[in-house]
């Protein structure tokens, strides 16, 4: 019989506690851990789209341009350009920005005649001297070919080529000769095959002759991209199972007009990221890009709309234009961009973290939640079949926000200091989740919460403050499991204050999470980018298993590096999988649509340091089975039967498992990522360190010998 969250979690306590009679809390690991498994007791299936991916800004990684600023977002000057951020995540795989080429004055940017945008390069030219732009620091690899398009007009005496240039010989360039140019704007097509690997090609665009010409814009991408997106990566999302795309943000979002991504690619406007630092975003991928990704990949899109700077008019607008029908005034837009049948979006997550003052369009709590109600009438007016997510921020991630700012993680002049101590109260001001629920439960259908973990700090309540610690591994990879634990303790608080809820089908959408790994005296950054090693991937797995436990409350998830867990090459092209990602695709390959069942065991979790409410909750998450995490589940059809096992600690451990409720045949599978030590990891163009192993069983082992730093599934047909 399938049990719901609480009683599910209430049967594992409970026989822990029979097992656990007349041991001493929190004793040292026991030597061999008891396991019983009663598998008559079952939770709600896992939703698929647990198994998500987030996208931010509109133009993502995922998409395969080349060159920076394509559309001439910024002006090409003759200043020297300021330092390129080679180690940004957002332009790794871009080139510099376009510079002139000739002398002082050669590019003028014209404002008066522009292709797109606010100004398009006009060149001078002075008889035989090569005049124009190019790019640099673009990365080819050998034997793959380019191609692309340029936007070109000039006066009839302009001679233009386009060279992509990939060393310093002769030889080492191939040249696209244009034909004689209009007044009118023309699209030349391009094509180049690289005879190098290098990471510092260019692309120039140079004119001889008499006269001007204007260049209205450019794109290279590798030929063999998939509309527009990177092979390998729609390969290997594919592959690792995505079942959910979050986009476009993220704060991006909040500033964001989703009308800049229709209609022809090339005259979209480009607009700069308010949020990111100015960044250009070229609207290269917008609502047709995205949507066409996410039928490539074989995920359902959930798309976030602008609820900071946006109008529940403009909403509204949106959805008809995703849903509604061709008779519709924007059905028929849809329809004349390309899509005749509607895109029948179903997810629609009302604006990003509208609780911070860091957010474009923040306000204040009460006014707020007027605005989201508008919203959402608006939307399911035109759509009541939409299910929509509520900007929300539980008393714990508002808290852990607070403890950012009092340690100035992430410095703004704009935000204001925090003079409560943390954590924040339930009801008060700061309870953003509270007041939502309570003004607006009616135009909830999911609750978003964003939770995010420090391995290495832990917030203390006197200083308030996070501090370091220097915690055992099962501690530091346990942090983010443990967000998700206290945020379920704020739910049962808040249906405490407001039994109404329990009537209400709301449910969580954990839409970003992941690790951020720093010192509290600022080492690391406070970023989430992939590193190396089993950290991430043993948290992953952990926070994963922390999610199936509570799998009739929660709708979806998105890990923040969830388009990350591939590796790329030097051209940005995905190769293989990163360490988390083969913890993605082990357990989406297993736990798509799988009724966990409940564990049980003689050796509780214990307690991380921490402050309750801010970066952990009341009591430990994970099974117990301390210090090993075990979740066990029939598959969807419950012809399977699954033991998931997570060792998080460096040395090898032991289970004895008792299995009741189903009979199980002997022969099965075990599946396992069980590397040589801590630091293993996957690197581009070397065998992978970290593999899934398969391996066949003969049986499940009386004693189940658990290797160091391992994820091993177990796999047995249900006789």
């Amino acid at each position: 019989m399938p049990m719901n969250r609480r009683e599910f979690l209430a049967a594992s306590a409970a026989s822990a506690a029979m097992l656990n009679q007349g041991m001493t809390a929190f004793a040292a690991v026991t030597s061999n851990i008891q396991v019983a498994i009663d598998a008559s007791k079952s939770g709600a299936p896992v939703n698929p789209m647990v198994f998500g991916g987030y996208m931010e800004p509109a133009t993502t990684n995922v998409w395969a341009e080349m060159l920076t600023d394509r559309k001439f977002g910024n002006p090409i000057t003759d200043a020297a350009p300021a330092p390129a951020q080679t180690n940004s995540f957002f332009r790794r795989f871009l080139g510099e920005p376009f510079k002139p080429v000739g002398p002082a004055g050669t590019v003028v940017m014209d404002s008066l005649r522009p292709f797109v945008g606010k100004h398009s390069p006009r060149v001078k030219l002075d008889g035989s001297e090569p005049h124009g732009i190019q790019q640099s620091k673009l990365r080819l690899g050998r034997g793959k070919t380019y191609e692309g398009r340029v936007y070109l007009a000039g006066d009839a005496g302009a001679k233009v080529v386009v060279r992509l240039v990939w060393g310093t010989g002769a030889g080492d360039s191939q040249t696209v000769t244009i034909p004689a140019l209009l007044p009118e704007y023309k699209k030349f097509p391009l094509k180049f095959t690289a005879a190098a690997d290098t990471e510092d090609a260019r692309l120039e665009i140079l004119g001889t002759g008499k006269g001007t010409f204007h260049i209205g814009n450019a794109s290279l991408m590798p030929a063999d991209n998939v509309q527009g997106f990177h092979v390998g990566m729609i390969r290997l999302f594919k592959e690792a199972g995505f079942k959910m795309f979050k986009w476009p943000g993220g704060n991006f979002v909040s500033a964001y007009d989703w009308r800049d991504g229709l209609g022809d690619r090339d005259k979209r406007p480009p607009r700069l990221q308010p949020m990111w630092s100015d960044r250009v975003e070229p609207n290269d991928v917008g609502l047709h890009d995205f949507i066409a990704l996410c039928r490539l990949v074989g995920a359902e899109p959930d798309l976030a709309i602008d609820s900071g700077f946006g109008s529940a008019r403009e909403a509204a607008e949106q959805v008809e234009y995703c849903n509604g029908s061709v008779e519709t005034r924007m059905g028929k837009m849809r329809a004349e961009n390309g899509s005749p049948e509607p895109f029948n979006v179903r997810c629609w997550c009302i604006g990003n973290e509208m609780y911070g003052p860091w957010q474009y369009g923040h306000m204040s709590l009460d006014q707020y939640c007027v605005k989201h109600n508008y919203i959402v009438e608006a939307m399911k007016k035109v759509d009541p079949k939409i299910k929509v997510t509520v900007s929300g921020a539980s008393i714990c991630e508002k808290s852990v926000g607070g403890a950012e700012k009092k340690g100035n993680f992430f410095p703004s002049i704009w935000e204001p200091p925090i003079a409560e101590r943390l954590p924040y109260e339930f009801g008060s001001v700061n309870d953003w989740d509270g007041r939502l629920l309570d003004k607006c439960v009616d135009n909830i259908d999911y609750l978003s919460e964003h939770t995010y973990a420090y391995p290495d700090l832990a917030f203390d309540a006197e200083k308030q403050l996070f501090v370091d610690v220097h915690d055992p591994l099962q501690f530091r990879t346990r942090r983010l499991a443990n967000r998700i634990g206290e945020a379920f303790e704020a739910w049962d608080r808040y249906v405490e204050k407001m039994p109404w809820l329990k009537e209400k089908d709301i449910k969580f959408i954990f839409d970003e999470w992941g690790n951020r790994l720093r010192s509290a005296s600022g080492n690391g950054g406070g970023g989430f980018m992939r590193q190396t090693g089993m950290l991430m991937p043993l948290s992953y797995a952990l926070c994963f298993h922390e999610m199936f436990r509570h799998s009739d409350m929660i709708a979806a998830s998105c890990s923040t590096g969830g388009l990350r867990t591939v590796l790329t090459d030097n051209t940005g092209e995905a190769v293989g999988f990163a360490t988390e990602g083969l913890v993605m695709k082990l357990m989406q390959t297993n736990f798509l649509n799988a009724y966990p069942i409940a564990v049980e065991g003689d050796s509780p979790q214990q307690l991380l340091p921490g402050t309750a409410l801010v970066d952990r909750g009341t009591k430990p998450t994970g099974s117990p089975t301390y210090p090993l995490d075990i979740l066990a589940a029939f598959t969807s059809d419950r012809k399977k039967f699954l033991i998931s096992v997570v060792n998080p600690t460096e040395v090898g451990h032991s289970f004895t498992p008792k299995i009741s409720g189903v009979k199980l045949r002997d022969q099965g599978k075990l599946y396992q990522i069980a590397p040589p030590d801590l630091s293993s990891t996957n690197e581009v163009g070397k065998e992978p360190a970290v593999k899934i192993v398969e391996t066949a069983q003969n049986g499940l082992p009386d004693t189940v010998l658990v290797p160091a730093v391992s994820v091993s599934l177990y796999e047995f047909d249900v006789a």
